[in-house]
């Protein structure tokens, strides 16, 4: 029985242990097990649009510091149903209305307030003053409407609203990849993000997103990875929004926790397209898919044993990155979803 009893205790740490290690390695590279966390501004809580790199919906955000209120919550420029509209009252509606017009006319006349009454002497002499000044007041306030409605914006802000499906900026020409350097390295078959938005008609982009912004994207995903792989807590917090930094150095105190060490190289991004990009006050956001390959190995930090992954074997990953950046500052990875 004793026997029994301990090859039952042998199996079940065998079991614990598989399980702990299994638990790191789903964690394996930034956010990878830890599903879809972070911020998206305004639309944190709606689903960005899919695009031809995550052509599925992205996985709802689980973790974050907006709060969550729910379906109703309305996206940057939309009117809240929920408010009330001012109730408009129009001058000379009803009878009273057209009965003081018809006082004021008498008055006019000469005749008193009440005179527009007992000068025509009749009640069809009231009805046709009340139908004069009903007419007259209407196209008063016929007048004033017209007065009031807004201006014609002129041709910028006409170009700003096509620009979201149209043709796009002058001197914006399809990139290799999110920049540059991706398109000299994959060239034309996988397409770039700067193409794909070209040939997306419907990508949401209110703030242009040009060359330099698919750049920094790029080298942000490296970056992110790199740090993440080297524990440099303080270079994450120079490459994402504090929330996202936070979130982050919780994975690498967990993995310390664990005993095990997870480090991800050979960052090269294989695919991406912009999803949406949008404005806040002072900050610009945008949400970008990316799908790329890297090396992704957990190992064992007492002894260095592999616990998950194959060094010599790359993996692919693909993921919608949202990016942040205040007036003057650098973009900053402020979301991730699992695609």
């Amino acid at each position: 029985m004793m026997k029994i009893a301990s090859r039952r205790s042998r199996v079940m740490i065998a079991l614990a242990a598989a399980l702990v290690f299994a638990g790191s390695a789903a964690e394996a590279r930034v956010g990878g097990g830890r599903g879809s966390f972070g911020s998206r501004g305004a639309r944190t809580w709606s689903a960005p649009p899919s695009t031809n790199t995550a052509p599925g919906t992205a996985s709802p955000i689980q973790r974050s510091q907006i709060p969550n209120q729910g379906p109703t919550l309305n996206r940057p420029g939309m009117p809240n149903p929920a408010a009330a509209q001012p109730r408009r009252f129009g001058f000379g509606t009803g009878l009273m209305a057209g009965l003081f017009g018809a006082g004021l006319l008498g008055m006019l006349m000469g005749h008193g307030f009440f005179g527009g009454l007992s000068g025509l002497g009749s009640v069809l002499g009231l009805l046709l003053q009340i139908g004069l000044v009903v007419f007259l007041v209407s196209l008063a306030m016929k007048w004033f409407r017209r007065r009031q409605q807004p201006a014609y914006a002129g041709p910028q802000g006409y170009e700003r609203s096509m620009s979201d499906g149209a043709v796009p900026p002058a001197g914006r020409g399809g990139l290799g990849g999110l920049g540059g350097g991706l398109g000299a390295g994959l060239g034309s078959a996988l397409g770039g993000l700067g193409q794909t938005r070209q040939q997306r008609p419907g990508v949401r982009d209110e703030i242009g997103i040009g060359e330099q912004d698919y750049a920094a994207f790029e080298r942000t995903l490296s970056e992110v990875q790199d740090a993440y792989s080297r524990n440099d807590v303080a270079k994450l917090w120079t490459l994402a929004t504090p929330e996202m930094a936070g979130y982050i150095q919780e994975e690498l105190n967990d993995n310390a926790s664990r005993g095990v060490v997870n480090t991800v190289s050979n960052v090269h991004l294989l695919q991406g397209d912009l999803a949406e990009a949008w404005r806040e006050g002072s900050a610009d956001y945008a949400t970008v898919a990316m799908r790329y390959s890297l090396n992704d190995v957990t190992t064992d930090k007492a002894t260095g044993r592999v616990v998950e992954g194959d060094p010599s074997r790359p993996v692919e990953a693909s993921e919608v990155w949202t990016f942040r950046r205040d007036l003057g500052g650098s973009w900053k990875l402020s979301a991730i979803q699992q695609s």
